[in-house]
């Protein structure tokens, strides 16, 4: 069974996105890579030594960074609403 169904990245996308069909949405990306993060994070903590998820969690950071820098960038109010709700940049 797959960690993340379409029910939840549609409660996501409906949650940070605005409606669960705007998978476009640069907070709704944001969104489902922060939870992809934390589900890979939890895997490496105990399984060490794989290291092609180790390369994807890196990837996927960056992805997420470039994103938030251009939400920064464009819409600041935005951005700031976004790391309060997911809990970045503590």
């Amino acid at each position: 069974m797959p960690y993340l169904t379409i029910e939840k990245k549609a409660k996501i996308f409906a949650d940070f996105g605005g409606k669960s069909t705007n998978t476009g949405s640069i907070e709704g990306q944001v969104a489902l890579l922060t939870e992809r993060i934390n589900h890979i994070s939890d895997h490496l903590k105990i399984n060490k030594h794989d290291f092609s998820s180790q390369r994807g969690l890196m990837m996927m950071v960056g992805q997420r960074k470039r994103l938030l820098t251009y939400l920064s960038k464009h819409n600041l109010s935005g951005y700031r609403a976004l790391i309060e709700k997911l809990g970045l940049r503590k």
